[in-house]
C-alpha cells in the first residue's frame, strides 16, 4: 500500500455523494478547499481560500444568540447586517457548533486520508453498477499532491476510476510523478488564450495552465477532456471560443465540453463576507445556450474537423 506523506493538511469544503454530471456513473464528489486562482465568475468560492472560514445565511438566522454566547471574542452582534465581526473572529467554529439551524457554518473540516478514503469506499457497489468513480474537485485540488498521491493509491488498490477537475495551474512535474498515474480521466478547464484577459478575470497569467494542457494532451495516456464555462460577456465572445478551437486544435484535443453559466456561487460571496461580483444573477436562457453552443460549432467547423462539441 502506498504510504501517507502530508505536506499540507488540506481541508475539505464538501462531498457529494450520488453525483450524475462529474463523470461517468454515479460518483463521489470531493471539493478541496483552496485555489491558486481568483477568477472573478466562480461559482465555488468557499474553495478558493486554503483556510477555514465562517459563512452566515442570513435567511436562516432564527435570532436565538446562542452564537454570541458561544464566541469569547465578542465578534457577534445579534443587530449587525452581517452579524460577524470578522476582524474579532479567530475562526474557532464554537458559533456554527451552537448554531441550531444552518444559519452558520465553519467551511473546511480535515480528514485523514484514511478518514476519506473509508468515506468514498461506502459507495463502492454503485462505482460499479453503474461505471462510476470518484472525482477530486476544488477549488484546485492539486494543491496537496502528497495527500491527493496518498488517496489515490488507496482508491486505486480497490479498483476506483479516478477522475480529477482542474483549472490546470499547478506544478506539471509534480503533478505527472504524484497524481497522474493514477487517474483515469482528467477535466481541464480553459477559460482564455490570451494572456491579458487572464490577468483581468483569472487574476493570474495562464502560461502555465495552457503548456500543462499542451503536455498532457501529448504524453499523457488519461483522458483529458477540455471544458469551457460560459460566462457571459467574459468568456462567450466569438473571438475567445475561436482562439480556444485553435489553441485545442493545435494540442490534438479531440472533443471540448461546454459549461452553460452557473450563478449559484453569487450568494455565497456576501454568506462569506466578501463583495458579490457584478454578475448575472439568472441561469443562461436555454435558446440562449443553443445559441452559443451552435456557435461553438460553427467556430469548429470553419477551422478543422478534429475537435468536436458535446
Amino acid at each position: 500500500m502506498c504510504s501517507e506523506v502530508e505536506s499540507r493538511r488540506p481541508l475539505v469544503v464538501d462531498v457529494k455523494r450520488g453525483s450524475l454530471a462529474d463523470g461517468p456513473g454515479i460518483r463521489t464528489v470531493v471539493f478541496f478547499k483552496g485555489c491558486p486562482l481568483r477568477c472573478v465568475f466562480c461559482h465555488n468560492p468557499e474553495t478558493q481560500q486554503p483556510e477555514p472560514e465562517i459563512a452566515f445565511a442570513v435567511a436562516h438566522c432564527i435570532r436565538c444568540g446562542a452564537c454570541v454566547r458561544a464566541c469569547s471574542r465578542a465578534a457577534l452582534e445579534l443587530d449587525a447586517p452581517s452579524r460577524i465581526n470578522r476582524s474579532r473572529c479567530d475562526l474557532c467554529g464554537l458559533c456554527a457548533g451552537a448554531c441550531p439551524g444552518p444559519a452558520l457554518r465553519l467551511v473546511g473540516k480535515y480528514w485523514t486520508v484514511e478518514e476519506l478514503a473509508e468515506l468514498l469506499l461506502r459507495d463502492t457497489p454503485f462505482y460499479r453498477h453503474s461505471g462510476g468513480g470518484v472525482t477530486l474537485s476544488g477549488g484546485e485540488c492539486t494543491l496537496f499532491p502528497e495527500y491527493l498521491h496518498a488517496l489515490l493509491c488507496t482508491l486505486k488498490e480497490r479498483g476506483i476510476h479516478l477522475a480529477l477537475q482542474t483549472s490546470g495551474y499547478f506544478d506539471y512535474e509534480t503533478f505527472s510523478a504524484k497524481i497522474l498515474p493514477w487517474l483515469d480521466l482528467i477535466f481541464f478547464d480553459v477559460k482564455f488564450i490570451d494572456p491579458g484577459l487572464s490577468a483581468k478575470y483569472l487574476r493570474r497569467p495562464n502560461e502555465r495552465i495552457l503548456d500543462n494542457l499542451r503536455r498532457l494532451l501529448a504524453q499523457s495516456s488519461v483522458e483529458v477532456r477540455p471544458r469551457v464555462p460560459l460566462i457571459p460577456g467574459i468568456t462567450d465572445s466569438r473571438e475567445n471560443l475561436t482562439a480556444i478551437v485553435d489553441y485545442l486544435l493545435r494540442c490534438g484535443a479531440a472533443n471540448v465540453a461546454l459549461l452553460p453559466y452557473n450563478p449559484l456561487g453569487l450568494e455565497i460571496y456576501a454568506r462569506l463576507g466578501r463583495p458579490t461580483p457584478d454578475l448575472p444573477r439568472s441561469f443562461s436562457d436555454p435558446e440562449a445556450e443553443k445559441r452559443l453552443a451552435n456557435m461553438f460549432r460553427e467556430i469548429v467547423a470553419a477551422r478543422a474537423a478534429g475537435v468536436t462539441a458535446c
